[in-house]
């Protein structure tokens, strides 16, 4: 990371402080009404339909490390771990591209593995009964 962050990352660093702070309204102050993310569950359009995206992990969270944070004029990516209720590592990594101090495009990538195994964990399958041969 460096000590004098380029325009994008210094939103990008706002943003990601602002929600990992579990300060979710002002982070939401650094995205753009329009904002594009693509992310492992597909594609989400406007800020509303990335609030219902984002306000439940945001919920959810204990604390964040950042890993890596880099970024020019219209462009960061910052890559981070997460912990949360029900995953103890979930490290994620977001490019964003930023216009007068709004997101309007993240590529938002997580793996969703640990998520699911917990959610597996949660709410194991109900075991069927054996078959019984045909007489």
């Amino acid at each position: 990371m460096t000590d004098h962050p380029s325009p994008a990352l210094k939103t990008a660093l706002a943003y990601h402080d602002a929600w990992t702070g579990k300060d979710f309204e002002r982070a939401m102050t650094y995205i753009a009404d329009d904002i594009i993310c693509d992310a492992p569950a597909g594609r989400i359009e406007g800020a509303a339909a990335y609030r219902a995206f984002m306000g439940p992990f945001v919920q959810m969270l204990i604390s964040a490390e950042m890993i890596a944070a880099f970024g020019d004029g219209e462009t960061a990516l910052i890559m981070y771990d997460t912990e949360t209720v029900p995953v103890k590592h979930a490290p994620g990594a977001e490019c964003v591209t930023v216009q007068d101090g709004k997101i309007t495009y993240s590529r938002f990538l997580f793996d969703r593995t640990p998520f699911e195994a917990a959610r597996q964990a949660a709410h194991p399958a109900p075991r069927q009964a054996p078959r019984q041969a045909a007489t």
